[in-house]
């Protein structure tokens, strides 16, 4: 079977990225270190262009639109950061967006996409269906769809991320990745896998949200009802049919973690690496500094990736603790 992207086509979105998106920084942490028993190397995507490592694939995507599907514009569907993204993307590519966002997702985020200059449609997610909505705003304005996860071109631009990471820090043992629908973990697979076929590449979710995870060990894509977790960006209730195929054949395995491993993390990364790190953004992390898995002795990449969270949430969440 071909999978929906290739090596040659991360390679090409780090091309597009040049000089647009930030290499962002690779941190280490000595506490970090000494609590696994590991060389910890995090990836830093809370850093990236609109506080995610969604402008990657969002930017690779629009890049490639041809004159007409800029003058048409963009559609898509998100509860916050790749709605900032492409929102963003489309801002400094000139092409109109519209962005599909639930009721209830962060007000900041939500103040963030309609600042970037797309218009936000507001929908019920226990209710009602984004992505059906999104394709009938596509349908009647004539403008390209580009969902969140499930499009090679944002795959390949998520993908950019590990590419990075390894070009900084050389061979790794694990890379850790954090898991909504699989773009992230799909695009980083295959640029890791490509250059260190024994790299485990292990994805982590949120425990009220495993769908991955279930999908992964079943062998075939399993939907869940939409998932209560203080980790907003991966409420999905399936992985994509471009990004489980990805999953099947390069992913080692799927881990999840549970919304206290994820506030402990957060507070983690605040006190001891002066990082602000969104929830969704501490998925992979957890897995190590919670020890959900061992990684004594080995050389591990983490993908922290995303920083937005509302600041009163944020220490709400953390004073709770």
């Amino acid at each position: 079977m071909t999978l929906a992207i290739q090596t040659d086509d991360i390679r090409a979105a780090a091309a597009r990225l040049a000089g647009i998106a930030h290499r962002t920084p690779v941190v280490t942490s000595t506490s970090a270190d000494a609590l696994t028993g590991a060389k910890l190397f995090f990836k830093c995507e809370n850093l990236q262009r609109m506080g995610a490592f969604k402008f990657r694939g969002a930017y690779n995507s629009l890049a490639q639109f041809s004159a007409d599907q800029r003058r048409a514009g963009v559609v898509s569907f998100s509860s916050g950061n790749h709605a900032q993204a492409i929102a963003l993307s489309a801002r400094l590519l000139g092409v109109p967006a519209t962005i599909v966002m639930p009721s209830d997702a962060p007000q900041m985020k939500i103040d963030a996409t309609r600042g970037y200059g797309a218009e936000v449609k507001l929908f019920d997610r226990y209710t009602e269906d984004r992505e059906a909505i999104g394709r009938k705003l596509a349908d009647e304005r004539g403008m390209t769809l580009i969902p969140p996860f499930d499009h090679p071109h944002v795959m390949a631009g998520q993908g950019t991320a590990a590419l990075e990471l390894l070009e900084d820090v050389g061979a790794l043992d694990v890379m850790l990745v954090c898991v909504g629908g699989g773009g992230l973990i799909s695009g980083c697979a295959v640029a890791t896998k490509h250059s260190l076929p024994q790299c485990a590449v292990i994805g982590v979710e949120p425990e009220a949200g495993n769908d991955v995870q279930l999908s992964f060990r079943s062998g075939a894509i399993v939907h869940i009802d939409v998932p209560k977790t203080i980790a907003d960006g991966a409420q999905t209730q399936q992985p994509g049919r471009f990004t489980f195929p990805v999953i099947q054949a390069l992913v080692d395995d799927v881990l999840t973690v549970d919304d206290a491993q994820l506030v402990s993390t957060m507070r983690f990364f605040a006190e001891r690496m002066k990082m602000v790190v969104e929830p969704t953004g501490c998925l992979a992390a957890a897995a190590a500094l919670q020890r959900v898995l061992d990684l004594r002795g080995k050389r591990v990449g983490v993908i922290v990736s995303g920083g937005n969270i509302d600041i009163t949430r944020y220490g709400a969440l953390l004073s709770a603790a």
